[in-house]
């Protein structure tokens, strides 16, 4: 008769850890809401350059020279000389009450001498998320490339991770933030990055604007100029 009621206590305790679970989980799942998604995998190998045209993205300076190619389930970017470039989409509908974002990427070859704690600011890949409208001086003369406030993540070899840095342009209105560091060569790396209440702390508002853009730079200034990254996909989530 004991050995019976232990048999049957057991069973209970078990279905109960169960539904615990269960509702953990599914509280959890439901609490993380996804606001948006841009997905670079599942393409045909190739240039990637008509695709994001069709999306609507823009290309500045030496954008294109950047080579956006779908390899290997990814958008991958790479120079083989100093250069800089960035290409971004605004959006139409902006995205309100993202807390963080999830970016899934990686380097395959960092540019060589790139080194922000000694002024040498090249990143093999930075995800820029702007914020708002506003537009905010750049620093060069006659409002030239005034921009919304924006964030940037991006992976180096040298820096600090979860340092923030500020540029020699946007002083007034960027910030830049070394999210993985250390030669990681080739491998996916998946970055958390929270947006909402890092922006509010750095720029001192009380609230964070939605985000009205995203852009993907590469810069190998000043460095001996080879460099290849990729990203897959990035997440934004309200919590």
């Amino acid at each position: 008769m004991h050995c019976h009621i232990s048999r049957k206590t057991n069973c209970l305790h078990a279905a109960l850890v169960l539904t615990v679970l269960f509702w953990v989980t599914t509280t959890l799942c439901a609490a993380e809401k996804i606001v948006h998604v841009i997905d670079f995998t599942g393409h045909i190998e190739g240039d990637a350059l008509p695709w994001l045209e069709q999306q609507g993205f823009e290309f500045e300076l030496n954008a294109k020279s950047m080579n956006p190619r779908f390899e290997n389930d990814a958008l991958v970017i790479s120079t083989d000389r100093e250069s800089a470039g960035l290409f971004g989409l605004k959006f139409v509908q902006h995205i309100y009450g993202v807390k963080r974002v999830e970016i899934i990427w990686g380097v395959n070859q960092y540019p060589e001498g790139a080194d922000w704690n000694n002024g040498v600011n090249s990143v093999p890949i930075a995800v820029m998320l702007s914020f708002g409208t506003e537009r905010l001086s750049s620093g060069l003369p006659l409002g030239i490339k005034s921009a919304p406030y924006f964030l940037s993540a991006f992976i180096g070899k040298k820096e600090d991770v979860d340092e923030m840095y500020i540029g020699r342009l946007w002083r007034q209105g960027g910030r830049y933030f070394c999210v993985a560091s250390g030669d990681q060569s080739g491998e996916t790396i998946t970055t958390d990055f929270e947006v909402d209440e890092r922006f509010r702390t750095v720029f001192q508002q009380n609230e964070t604007p939605p985000i009205t853009a995203v852009a993907f730079q590469q810069n190998t200034n000043n460095t001996q100029g080879v460099s290849e990254a990729f990203i897959k996909k990035i997440t934004f989530l309200s919590q």
